[in-house]
């Protein structure tokens, strides 16, 4: 019996993936867990390996292309196997036109207090104010009627959380667009097709006229967003807005932290620190001793964890991503250096497994190695809080009426006010500090 290959959820947050290429060509004999391409998910590339024994008699999905979990790439099978039904109803229909509304009159728009108005109700009249003559919208241009209309029936639309989540963001009723996904199912990207149209985009303003402008061939290049910008979008919207946040700053002494890498280099390469390693060290020794504050924000509950996973946030050319250091507090500098070296440099070859990017308690996000003195990150929901870090640099203080200059880093903790009050998020940071300004504490 044929084996289907389909595009499969290869990490916990995957809606979609990119087929990067295939490693297994028509007519090739294959064994499970072979594996028969690379697949970018919204976190790393991942290999999707052969479910079946057989022979790739087909393949389907094209190296470049973004398809939904679950659609069809490829059919396993035996050498004289039909597999004319599996490939017809693969079979690729013609694109769609972009997901709209079914008519701006009838689309739900939003009042001035947010709430949605029902559909059917026109919008009001847009009043001229002054002597100033009103501006009249532009005429919206209908798209072709699609090809079988969506459901009104009453029936709910199948649609995925996140494209329900978008949907009711943005005003949009599910019953009135188009689903891309498997059997018809409402995908994300189906919500962000729909275009805007004057009553949903108002807000109960008159829209305003687009400004008029000529772009010429060559003026401009679109970059498609790649399945990790994609997350990360998706991430920031969902920490910036819902999130209620404040923020702590601090300055620390990093002259023994500075001392204790100078003696550890001489020791070897072996040996060899940075200040972000002992950073974690410090917060993940902190985080023992304050449990309120290794937590995640559950909705109905707060769930304070017993064991300390710190992440560290890696830039690479497509975005950001927080691979994990588990029971930080439990591990030496030396080991989470390693460590975090070995983990930089897989999220910047994208071969990250979703277990070693996923399950962290905390993170720290540092760009001091950019000449950054001091910034705010964003929270990682659920996590509860994100500690932001400066670089070191000699700077003149006070220390005990005399000025001298001193090595100093400010660090910036970003927290959740629904879990972290700021008496608790003061008194963490207060033994980060301790830890980090005193690392003998951490070795011993």
């Amino acid at each position: 019996m044929a084996t289907k290959v389909v595009m499969e959820a290869l990490s916990p947050t995957m809606e979609e993936g990119r087929l990067v290429k295939w490693l297994k060509n028509e007519g090739d004999a294959v064994k499970f867990g072979d594996v028969l391409a690379e697949v970018e998910t919204d976190k790393a590339v991942m290999e999707l390996v052969a479910r079946g024994d057989g022979i790739l008699r087909k393949r389907i999905g094209t190296a470049g292309d973004a398809s939904p979990v679950g659609t069809l790439l490829a059919i396993i099978g035996t050498a004289d196997e039909n597999i004319d039904a599996l490939i017809a109803g693969a079979a690729k229909p013609a694109a769609p036109a972009p997901a709209t509304l079914a008519s701006p009159s009838a689309a739900p728009s939003a009042s001035q207090n947010g709430g949605a108005v029902p559909a059917g109700v026109p919008a009001p009249e847009p009043a001229s104010q002054g002597t100033e003559p009103a501006h009249q919208p532009a005429p919206v241009r209908q798209p072709p009627a699609p090809a079988a209309a969506p459901p009104t029936d009453g029936k709910r639309s199948r649609s995925s959380p996140l494209a329900r989540r978008l949907a009711a963001e943005r005003g949009i009723e599910l019953s009135q667009v188009r689903g891309s996904g498997p059997g018809g199912r409402i995908v994300k990207k189906d919500i962000e097709s729909v275009k805007a149209s004057p009553v949903v985009a108002a807000k109960g303003a008159a829209p305003k006229k687009a400004p008029r402008f000529i772009t010429r061939e060559g003026d401009y290049q679109d970059i498609p967003n790649t399945q990790i910008r994609k997350t990360i979008a998706r991430r920031l919207a969902e920490s910036n807005g819902p999130v209620p946040t404040y923020y702590l700053t601090a300055e620390f002494d990093a002259g023994r932290a500075a001392d204790m890498r100078a003696q550890l280099k001489e020791l070897g390469d072996d040996y060899k620190v940075s200040f972000n390693d002992i950073v974690i060290k410090a917060v993940a020794m902190a985080l023992s001793e304050h449990p309120e504050v290794n937590a995640w924000w559950m909705g109905d509950s707060i769930r304070h964890f017993n064991r300390v996973h710190v992440a560290m946030a890696v830039a690479i050319p497509d975005g950001l991503i927080t691979p994990v250091i588990f029971d930080a507090d439990r591990k030496g500098i030396g080991q989470i250096g390693a460590e975090a070296r070995d983990l930089a440099e897989k999220a910047r070859q994208r071969k990250l497994t979703p277990e070693q990017y996923t399950g962290s308690t905390f993170s720290v996000s540092n760009l001091g190695m950019f000449g950054i003195d001091q910034f705010t990150a964003i929270i990682n929901p659920p996590e509860a809080a994100i500690l932001a870090v400066g670089g070191v640099d000699a700077k003149p203080v006070v220390i005990d009426g005399k000025v001298e200059v001193r090595q100093r880093m400010r660090v910036t903790m970003s927290c959740d006010h629904r879990v972290i009050d700021g008496a608790t998020g003061a008194k963490f940071l207060q033994t980060v500090k301790r830890f980090f300004e005193n690392p003998l504490l951490l070795v011993i």
